[in-house]
């Protein structure tokens, strides 16, 4: 139900390629889902430097202490001072990989000292990685413990984790967390795509909707949906649409009373210049006959101006008839609607003598459709066939007619001169007055032209059924 001409495009505009709404909501969803899960990791390296620092102090305040209580007992039982402190025995079960101890006495002075070596499979980190961490948080550095004995420091107890083992056992627990947290980011965009996907299903219709909108179909119309916000957007559709189709049909409707005055008005018009001058060219070509005849007998020298008199009003006359046919058509209802078209046709070829010729095809049962379309495609084929007589300086003409099960096609085509460039068609060529007859049958009015020549006008209107 189209209400505009058309014009073909003769090339296509590129436009970018939008990105899925359910792919860029997941990616948003990923984006965000991945700086949680890389705060998570943060989280992670700084606590596990926290708990090595935290056990590192641990193991010097038990080494104070335990070497404290070997000097108060070395005193109280007169041991000699060579055997203490004994670091075997409280490292032995405190001692892992890449942890050392030692201790000083209060001089500073190293007296004992025991290291484990890091694991042989231990996995070393990346160096990018080594580097990030030792920047940030310093691995290696000693934690001491003064040993206290009445109160008094001793010495000091140092505990100190190798770094190379620390920063291999953070980064196997970062790479296993990472690792985890990839797999839930997966499977967190897979989740929230398809939920998403599910939601968003309703969008089909609406798009479904917004095509036959966009194709001249205002009888669309969108279900209720489960979201609000969709829902919403249903509505407005809905009653967009039956305010657009109650617009179009009082539209139509007025159209239609439009094109009926204005036949009448050309029938009234034909008349006119059928009773007045038509009369009035009858008068002179009969005084112009009469002057001639007496011309010849009494004043010769005045019958070729009798005779001019008599060409000039026969041209007239002539002129007059194609005016009144075009103003006023053969009776459509009772010559039927394909005569007619023939009509039209033959009365083109004989008027203009071979210059251009004029072809017709008719397919399907035009004769049977409703008086009011058979008038008003006969207009629009006439209309369409004296534009191209008389603007396309064309060769040949084709009318064709198809009246389908579901659409009347009438289309008029010729092999006129080629355009320069993608010529707009000129609403006084009569094209404004074919666009309201197809408007008011409920169809569509295309124009297209081609630069290496010629031009094709189709009129599409639904098929309503015959007149029977």
């Amino acid at each position: 139900m189209g209400e505009t001409l058309q014009q073909a495009p003769n090339s296509t505009g590129r436009r970018a390629r939008a990105i899925d709404l359910k792919l860029r909501l997941a990616l948003r969803v990923a984006a965000l889902a991945a700086l949680c899960f890389l705060a998570v990791a943060a989280y992670a390296l700084f606590d596990s430097d926290r708990i090595a620092r935290a056990k590192a102090s641990h193991i010097a305040e038990i080494v104070a202490k335990d070497i404290a209580l070997q000097q108060v007992q070395t005193h109280w039982f007169s041991l000699s001072s060579s055997r203490t402190p004994d670091l075997q025995r409280v490292a032995a079960p405190l001692m892992e990989p890449g942890l050392c101890i030692t201790y000083r006495d209060k001089a500073g002075a190293f007296r004992q000292g025991m290291c484990s070596g890091a694991l042989a499979d231990e996995t070393a980190a990346p160096e990018s990685f080594a580097a990030l961490y030792r920047a940030i948080f310093h691995p290696g550095e000693p934690i001491s413990m003064p040993l206290l004995i009445e109160g008094e420091p001793q010495g000091t107890a140092v505990a100190t984790f190798d770094p190379a083992t620390q920063i291999s056992r953070s980064w196997r627990e970062a790479s296993r967390l990472l690792s985890i947290m990839a797999f839930a980011l997966a499977g967190l965009c897979l989740a929230v795509y398809a939920a998403l996907a599910r939601a968003l299903r309703p969008t089909h219709a609406i798009r479904a909707g917004l095509k036959q909108l966009a194709a001249n179909d205002l009888s669309a119309r969108l279900p209720s949906f489960d979201l609000a916000e969709l829902s919403a957007i249903s509505t407005v559709f809905n009653a967009l649409a039956q305010r657009l189709e109650a617009t179009l049909a009082e539209r139509n409707a007025l159209t239609r009373k439009l094109i009926a005055v204005q036949d009448e008005e050309r029938r009234h018009l034909a008349r006119e210049l059928h009773d007045e001058f038509g009369q009035s060219l009858t008068a002179i070509a009969a005084q112009a006959a009469a002057a001639a005849h007496t011309a010849e007998r009494e004043c010769p020298p005045l019958l070729e101006e009798c005779r001019s008199i008599s060409r000039t009003t026969a041209s007239m006359m002539e002129t007059l008839r194609g005016a009144l046919v075009r103003l006023r058509p053969p009776d459509v209802e009772e010559l039927g609607l394909a005569l007619s078209l023939e009509s039209l046709v033959a009365s083109w070829n004989g008027f203009e003598k071979g210059r251009t010729r004029f072809h017709i095809t008719i397919t399907g049962e035009v004769d049977d459709l409703p008086p009011s379309v058979r008038a008003n495609l006969y207009r629009i084929a006439q209309e369409a066939i004296t534009n191209a007589a008389k603007h396309a300086q064309a060769r040949s003409v084709q009318l064709r007619l198809e009246a389908g099960q579901a659409d009347i096609v009438l289309s008029v085509e010729d092999d006129g001169e080629p355009t320069c460039g993608s010529l707009p068609p000129k609403a006084g060529m009569g094209l404004l007055g074919m666009q309201e007859r197809v408007v008011s049958l409920g169809g569509t009015l295309r124009f297209e032209r081609r630069p290496a020549g010629g031009a094709r006008l189709v009129a599409t209107i639904p098929n309503l059924g015959s007149e029977h």
